[in-house]
């Protein structure tokens, strides 16, 4: 297997990529090559002191970056040299396997659409993020790869996540809810209820209806679907508000229990690692015809590594080839 890594995406420097592309020997195989695209001279100058780094790294030059707060198609038509597009097209023209990004999500999402196209029988790409909870791993699709919904849109987030969770967590058959301002079914806009409709009649989905926010830490339901809007605003606010109750009850507990502040503050990292990222790799942009694996910004080596064992169980799972069955038998299903 080969996996590309876009060496120049992310807020970190791009040591910390480089570094997880050598942490990330130990998960390969024999004859696996991890490809690093992105300025030649500087990539090697990271790679200098590591040990028989040619065995398994392969460096491929890019002079051009997207940066993370340009436009996504204007960056992509103006930069055709950027690392991220690319390793999208290497992996089109078959020279990959598998490509990995941690800079403009917006950007890698367009450039994989451009360069691999979707999946036969489907309508729109979506993120699909993992996140641990006390009662198991939930995913939620979309969180970002496309904010102007349709309600067969959300339809086959469902499918595709639900493939997804079935063949990473094991999960045999997924519960599914809708994210909605309520449980009931009026509840919700436009979108929503015109998905209700569809997800609530489909056999190949264990649907059981309506969700909100707060369950997503309750145990509801193990896919949460929802537009890219709202999926992205709701990872981030995990994001910020788990880092915001820590250092919150550190402060109360300086204040009330000062005597118990580092036991305390010792249990708290320990659950603050468990939720952390870098720790979950990526996600995987479900629907484009290859594998896209998308990384937080803010990833570092630890990060990149995982994202290659995220790609490297995706490839091994055949979630593409499963959603493309998939989503021909509900085709055929229409059709009848």
């Amino acid at each position: 297997m080969r996996i590309g890594i876009d060496a120049m995406g992310g807020d970190r420097p791009l040591a910390e990529r480089v570094l997880g592309a050598l942490a990330a020997r130990e998960l390969l195989s024999e004859g696996d090559r991890v490809v690093l695209v992105g300025d030649e001279d500087q990539i090697r100058r990271h790679l200098a002191e590591a040990e028989s780094w040619e065995r398994f790294i392969e460096v491929h030059h890019a002079d051009q970056t997207v940066g993370m707060h340009e436009v996504p198609v204007e960056a992509l038509r103006a930069k055709p040299r950027s690392s991220l597009a690319i390793v999208t097209r290497m992996q089109r023209d078959g020279e990959l396997d598998a490509c990995i990004s941690a800079g403009n999500t917006g950007a890698f999402v367009a450039a994989a659409q451009m360069a691999l196209r979707r999946l036969r029988g489907a309508h729109r790409p979506g993120i699909a993020i993992v996140t641990p909870t006390y009662h198991g791993p939930v995913a939620i699709c979309d969180v970002g790869a496309n904010v102007n919904c349709r309600p067969q849109h959300l339809y086959q987030y469902a499918l595709m996540a639900s493939i997804y969770v079935n063949a990473i967590c094991g999960i045999e058959r997924p519960r599914v809810g809708l994210l909605s301002i309520g449980e009931e079914e009026g509840k919700g806009n436009e979108l929503v209820k015109g998905a209700l409709d569809l997800l609530k009649t489909s056999p190949a989905i264990r649907f059981i209806g309506n969700v909100e926010g707060r369950d997503v830490f309750r145990g509801t339901c193990d896919v949460m679907v929802c537009d890219g809007f709202v999926g992205n605003v709701v990872l981030k606010l995990m994001e910020g508000m788990a880092e915001g109750v820590i250092q919150g009850m550190l402060g109360e507990l300086k204040e009330s229990m000062p005597e118990h502040v580092e036991a305390i503050r010792y249990a708290a990292e320990a659950i603050m690692a468990k939720y952390d990222f870098n720790e979950y790799g990526g996600a995987p942009l479900l629907g484009v015809r290859g594998i896209c694996i998308i990384c937080h910004g803010a990833s570092d080596r630890r990060g990149v590594k995982n994202a290659v064992r995220v790609a490297i169980e995706f490839a091994k799972c055949q979630i593409n080839e499963r959603i493309t069955s998939l989503l021909s038998q509900e085709q055929r299903v229409s059709d009848a």
